[in-house]
C-alpha cells in the first residue's frame, strides 16, 4: 500500500480515506496500537502479517500522518509506533468495525472479546457509540478493556508461536 501524494481524483472522503486505511492489515495494525502494541515484533505477531507487508504498513501509516515512530533503542536502533492526532482519530471506525463485529460475525454464546467499562458510570459500555448505562458518547479515554480470557488466551498464543519461530 503506497502513499498517494498525487492530487485525488474525487472530493468523496469515503474514497479518499479507503485510500489510507481500507485494507485488512492496515485496520489491524491500528488495532495493535488502539490495544497498546507499540514494537513492531508485537504488532507483527499479533497481527498475523508478513514482515513486509506489516513494515510497509506502518510506514504508510507514517508517511500519512497516523503513526509517529520514536526511538526507544540506540544501538542497535529500534523504534516503537505511537498513534498521532490523526491516527486517534480513526478510534470510533475501529469501535464501529467491532460493534459490527461482535453483531454480524460471532455468535452470541462467544461473548464479546473484550469487555468495556465506561469509566464515567462504572457500567459496562456495551457496544457504542453510547454507553449502554449512561447514553454518555463513549471516547477512548474514558473506557477500560478486559479481554475475555478465551481472547487473552489467544493473543498470548500468538505471541508464544512468534517467538518460537
Amino acid at each position: 500500500m503506497a502513499v498517494n501524494d498525487s492530487l485525488p481524483d474525487t472530493l468523496c472522503p469515503i474514497s479518499r480515506a479507503e485510500s489510507i486505511v481500507g485494507d485488512r492489515w492496515t485496520v489491524l495494525v491500528l488495532r495493535e496500537l488502539f490495544m497498546g502494541s507499540h514494537r513492531y515484533d508485537e504488532i507483527l505477531a499479533q497481527t498475523g502479517g508478513t514482515p513486509q507487508m506489516v513494515a510497509a504498513r506502518l510506514k504508510s501509516l507514517e508517511a500519512d500522518g497516523l503513526v509517529e515512530r520514536r526511538l526507544y533503542n540506540e544501538r542497535p536502533k529500534r523504534y516503537e509506533y505511537h498513534l498521532t492526532a490523526k491516527g486517534e482519530a480513526f478510534y470510533p471506525v475501529v469501535m464501529a468495525l467491532r460493534a459490527w463485529g461482535e453483531t454480524w460475525c460471532k455468535s452470541p454464546e462467544e461473548g464479546l472479546a473484550v469487555n468495556m467499562t465506561h469509566k464515567n458510570c462504572n457500567h459496562s459500555a456495551g457496544l457504542g457509540p453510547l454507553c449502554d448505562h449512561c447514553g454518555e458518547v463513549l471516547r477512548r479515554e474514558d473506557l477500560i478493556s478486559q479481554p475475555q480470557d478465551a481472547y487473552a488466551a489467544e493473543r498470548q498464543a500468538r505471541r508464544e508461536a512468534f517467538k518460537a519461530k
